[in-house]
């Protein structure tokens, strides 16, 4: 008796053991990175340019908690040319920590947008639409309220994925305007733009002309040539803000608007915590 008990307890701790290790790779594992947690961090967007193939950092910027019954606006922000993408970061923080949209501050390649003329020569329209694939994995997102604000360079890179592509419902160039090299296409998507130049900016000839290989439009002609193209009312209500020019061409198509601040001692740096509590107002509204 004493030798079946002990031949069913070996078979029994025999079978215990071997289920455990048929199952041990079943069981959680804590430590696991799960790359698609919606949080602050970098992530690495892979492109192919000029047949090579890079890794493009973009900056994801989100409230310490996220808040599970929410999905956030995105306001994706370009850096001029030379810039860095880091540079949004304390820019924008006050918005993304209260938990009003979700930062994505992708980093140019070389330090530029390639609109024609620039050190780049790779296709950020596709990697924006990389990006965009790329947050279609996270949760909380609210890809129907997305908007885009752009500086010098930056600027330039708004306008072209406004006139090229439906990912934004507003954008907001600033200290830069359209260019001859990319005009507003006939298939080009209603989207509200509100622009802003300084009329002391000594870098984008807000009265247009050649610089940097490109011929800038006048600011207010790039303006209102937004405003044809979605059919607003050409008979713009002007106002005077502080000595600031604001031109308003309202009852676009789709309930658009497109706006134009001209300021006065404005320079190539004129943007500043105002400006951005401005614009992004501005977005909300659409």
């Amino acid at each position: 008796m004493n030798l079946r008990l002990l031949l069913k307890t070996f078979i029994s701790v025999c079978f215990i053991s071997i289920y455990a290790c048929e199952n041990k790779n079943s069981v959680p594992d804590d430590n696991e990175d799960n790359q698609y947690i919606l949080e602050s961090k970098t992530i690495y967007i892979k492109q192919v340019i000029e047949g090579v193939e890079y890794e493009r950092s973009v900056i994801i910027q989100t409230p310490n908690s996220i808040d599970n019954n929410r999905n956030y606006p995105l306001v994706f922000a370009f850096h001029g040319r030379g810039g860095s993408n880091t540079n949004w970061i304390n820019s924008l923080k006050s918005y993304t920590s209260s938990g009003q949209f979700i930062g994505i501050y992708p980093q140019g390649f070389l330090e530029s947008w390639n609109l024609g003329k620039e050190p780049s020569k790779a296709n950020d329209v596709a990697f924006v639409d990389m990006i965009f694939e790329e947050l279609k994995n996270y949760d909380h997102i609210n890809f129907d309220k997305a908007y885009a604000i752009g500086v010098s360079n930056g600027s330039g890179m708004v306008n072209k994925l406004g006139i090229e592509t439906n990912h934004f419902k507003a954008i907001a160039p600033v200290v830069s305007q359209l260019i001859e090299s990319l005009p507003i296409q006939p298939n080009t998507r209603a989207l509200s733009v509100y622009q802003i130049n300084g009329a002391a900016d000594d870098v984008i000839p807000i009265d247009g002309g050649p610089k940097f290989g490109h011929i800038f439009l006048e600011a207010g002609e790039s303006a209102r040539l937004w405003a044809e193209k979605f059919n607003c009312d050409l008979n713009p209500d002007i106002q005077q803000i502080n000595g600031d020019t604001l031109t308003i061409y309202e009852n676009c198509d789709d309930d658009k608007e497109i706006r134009y601040l001209r300021v006065e001692n404005g320079g190539h740096g004129l943007l500043n915590e105002s400006i951005i509590e401005d614009i992004w107002t501005f977005f909300q509204r659409f």
